[in-house]
């Protein structure tokens, strides 16, 4: 029955002869997955082909000739069940060819499914002056299509639909609404899914400017020692400037790492205040550390805003330790190099500040010790503000 209506469709196109060697029929079709379709090619009669000289080709690959069948002298059909989505958005080519191999004529099948309902509308406002907003495709997320996405909205209880411009600034599934939102005042939004196949539309997300704002990461992050506190630095940093004027309270994060690590530690317990010290650190250790800013509390609004991005990462590095560490080792019976080193260094020093034996005690070990720290502190001095 379905091949009778193509025949009958491919008699219409006789016309199109006086243009064009053959015609195929139907011409770009739309189906859904697992369908099946019969096309004629049906040739001229000035060419003085057969069908029987006739063949087709899906996307440059010769189809068996078991899938065709002669309808008359100059038809030739073709039948494809089950069909799969389509390689490309711009449609799977199904083409006619003479026994030459020339092209007579062909058609873009499109297979495919209808959009799903997009799901997870999720968005935000960088210091209040924009709006960007994202989603996801639906369960499936590949319709095998081309699917256009809208994303629409409008304020809650008066006002026109209105229709977001500027796709794909995050992503693939993605919207920025740069000016004029009002404050105050709720939006509905909602995304709109359409294809050849079919249109949904999301559920509507209701949310107020206010409730969805994030900034600029913190400026002016510099790291810094505490004296000679070997296990401490000490972080200070601005608040992003865009929120100067507004009314609102701000959360702080830092995470930290050693050089060697790509594992962060977050300290989440920072509350409004613009510094704070880091300790339990190694000594002689270089540390990345970032901060980063959720403003909430914006003109009064009662739900947290969103994270920052984090700074950049600025590095500092914490005081060597100036104690004697070295053990011998009782399995292996070596002495510490370390200990050796300092020993020797003690009793050079014996000579030229002792007189006598009688003086060798454990004051005189401890002014020693004062005398190195010193010395090393000279070397390893790091000023305020020094970035590593």
């Amino acid at each position: 029955m379905v091949s009778a209506v193509v025949w009958g469709l491919s008699l219409l196109a006789l016309g199109a002869w006086a243009a064009d060697p053959a015609v195929v029929v139907p011409q770009d079709p739309t189906l859904v997955i697992g369908s099946s379709l019969t096309a004629t090619c049906s040739v001229s009669p000035a060419l003085a082909l057969r069908a029987e000289d006739l063949y087709w080709t899906l996307n440059g690959r010769r189809l068996p000739w078991e899938f065709s069948k002669v309808l008359n002298g100059t038809t030739l059909a073709v039948t494809l069940t089950n069909l799969n989505g389509s390689k490309q958005q711009s449609g799977d080519n199904l083409v006619c060819h003479g026994r030459d191999g020339r092209i007579l004529a062909g058609s873009c099948l499109y297979v495919g499914l209808p959009p799903e309902k997009p799901t997870n509308i999720s968005c935000w406002s960088r210091n209040t002056k924009d709006l960007t907003c994202t989603w996801a495709p639906g369960s499936e997320g590949e319709t095998y299509l081309h699917t256009n996405y809208t994303l629409k909205f409008k304020l809650r209880w008066y006002g026109r639909d209105n229709t977001c411009l500027e796709y794909h600034t995050v992503g693939p599934y993605s919207c920025h609404i740069p000016k004029d939102l009002a404050l105050f005042t709720p939006y509905e939004i909602w995304v709109e899914a359409m294809n050849r196949l079919g249109f949904t539309k999301s559920d509507t997300t209701t949310l107020d400017i206010l409730d969805v704002v994030t900034t600029d990461p913190p400026l002016d992050v510099h790291v810094t020692r505490i004296g000679d506190l070997e296990d401490q630095l000490i972080v200070r940093w601005s608040s992003p400037p865009a929120l100067k004027d507004f009314l609102f309270q701000a959360m702080y994060q830092i995470r930290y790492r050693v050089e060697e690590s790509r594992e962060w530690k977050v300290m989440d317990d920072i509350g409004n205040q613009t510094s704070c010290r880091l300790a339990g650190l190694k000594s002689g250790t270089v540390y990345f550390v970032q901060v980063r800013c959720n403003p909430y509390g914006i003109y009064g609004s009662r739900k947290a805003g969103i994270w920052s991005d984090w700074s950049n990462p600025t590095a500092a590095s914490t005081p060597r330790s100036e104690r004697l560490t070295g053990v011998c080792d009782p399995k292996s019976g070596e002495q510490n190099s370390t200990l050796r080193r300092e020993l020797k260094q003690f009793f050079g020093w014996v000579k030229k500040h002792a007189f006598g034996c009688s003086n060798l005690s454990i004051k005189l070990y401890d002014q020693w010790r004062v005398w190195l720290q010193k010395s090393h502190k000279t070397r390893n001095q790091v000023l305020p503000g020094d970035k590593l």
